[in-house]
């Protein structure tokens, strides 16, 4: 019997812990890297993941490893995305990798060393994932790599508290936002939104997502797709389209930057800052990936405690919605696990962590979520994950990754990034959308 289709009939059981993984892992023995036959003891997976969830993540192994004997150990780097290659090409590459980004993907194919993915492992993503997601993953009509998690970009989080105390709701269409953030305005007498694009890693990028959320609703996928693929300009007009539409809010002084100052204070204040502003009741509306959730365990509201998350609590959050009602297009973000050796115990991993239930045994853990449409969403964490999670799950719902994440790194991660950051310090759309095209000569 298939890996996966013994793990489907298994009941669910309570996860063992970490310690199992650190007994299993004494038994190391067997080749590492490349290499076919007999399976080893230990299968060592990288990936940029690094903390409190890299403990999940070996954590949601622990039932796979009483059942299989098979040990896992996953090892976070924070430098992961610029030493992956070196490693890879030096010949110091792990049994997998968790590659954040399908443009690093595609870098590491190139290289020749990552595996296409074992026919079983085709078969599970072919099952739990809608083909969208199977095509980050394919490269010239060959699939190398299972999805594994995944975030949604787009979300306008709010305080339903305070939109109960001014008599508003959640916005339908883009236009009802625009009505919705002057009717803030006007009860408040301040500024209605808050936004940040300072980054540690690299200033900007959170200006990017807004951007891509308009290609695509104003749009739709096939200019997106077009875009992503430089056959769509950033000088040509569906893109300066979208950063009007954007502009309207972020380049407007009586719609930012509530809490912080003026339009110019967006470049100067932390992303993740917003949530602070937001749980305070200073800033109504802020624009942000589903991942903000986790910001708001260390900031507090007003009365100084800490916010609940929820429909009727202190913030929450909806998508941003598109130029038509009912309209459901998103973007977002995700990992995917390519392999370097084609040992047994390295295929049976593969195909566990293409199962629902890997899925469901590290979403139980708490703060992600999975776009697998086998796994259970009730098991994530909260019932804004949960919701996420039934979002991405939806077979009628519209997905694109970052678009960032797949356009030239000189590009997506160069020029766009610094462009945006030029735009809000004052500089013309036209030489902004320019500067950034640019980045395709480099």
């Amino acid at each position: 019997m298939a890996l996966s289709q013994r793990y489907r009939l298994l009941a669910p059981v309570a996860l063992m812990g970490a310690a199992a993984l650190v007994l299993a892992g004494c038994a190391e023995g067997g080749a590492e890297g490349e290499g076919g036959g007999e399976g080893k003891t230990t299968v060592r997976i990288s990936g940029g993941i690094t903390g409190g969830e890299a403990d999940a993540l070996n954590e949601s192994f622990a039932q796979f490893t009483e059942d299989t004997g098979i040990a896992v150990e996953y090892t976070g780097d924070k430098a992961f995305e610029g030493n992956i290659v070196t490693k890879v090409t030096g010949g110091d590459a792990p049994d997998i990798a968790i590659v954040p980004q399908p443009g690093l993907l595609k870098t590491l194919v190139e290289t020749g060393k990552v595996l296409p993915a074992p026919e079983a492992v085709e078969t599970a993503v072919d099952e739990n994932w809608s083909p969208d997601w199977k095509q980050y993953g394919t490269f010239d009509d060959t699939f190398y790599a299972a999805p594994m998690l995944a975030n949604l970009k787009g979300y306008v989080w709010y305080s339903p508290k305070q939109f109960a105390e001014w008599g508003v709701e959640v916005p339908k269409t883009w236009d009802e936002m625009i009505s919705l953030t002057d009717t803030i305005v006007q009860t408040t007498g301040g500024p209605a939104w808050c936004a940040g694009f300072a980054s540690d890693a690299a200033s900007g990028w959170p200006g990017t997502d807004w951007i891509e959320d308009l290609v695509l609703r104003q749009s739709g996928p096939e200019v997106y797709d077009q875009w992503v693929a430089g056959e769509v300009k950033f000088t040509d007009p569906e893109i300066k389209e979208a950063f009007d539409a954007v502009g309207e809010i972020l380049l407007n002084p009586e719609y930012v930057n509530a809490g912080y100052g003026d339009v110019k204070s967006i470049n100067a204040t932390a992303f993740g800052d917003v949530a602070a502003a937001v749980a305070s009741g200073d800033c109504a509306l802020t624009h942000q990936a589903s991942f903000l959730s986790a910001n708001f365990l260390d900031v507090q509201t007003a009365e100084g405690e800490t916010p609940v998350v929820a429909p009727d609590g202190d913030v929450y959050a909806f998508l941003t919605p598109g130029y038509t009602e009912g309209e459901l297009q998103i973007e977002g973000g995700g990992e995917f696990v390519a392999a370097f050796s084609d040992d047994e115990s390295t295929q049976q991993v593969l195909e566990f962590m293409a199962s629902p239930e890997f899925a469901d045994a590290r979403v139980e853990l708490g703060g992600v979520i999975s776009a697998n449409k086998n796994a259970d969403p009730s098991l994530a964490s909260s019932e804004f994950l949960q919701e996420a999670m039934t979002t991405l799950q939806d077979e009628t719902t519209v997905f694109r990754f970052d678009a960032s994440d797949l356009m030239p790194s000189t590009v997506g991660q160069g020029s766009f990034w610094k462009g945006m950051v030029d735009w809000i310090d004052g500089k013309d759309t036209e030489t902004v959308l320019s500067d950034i095209q640019a980045g395709y000569e480099n």
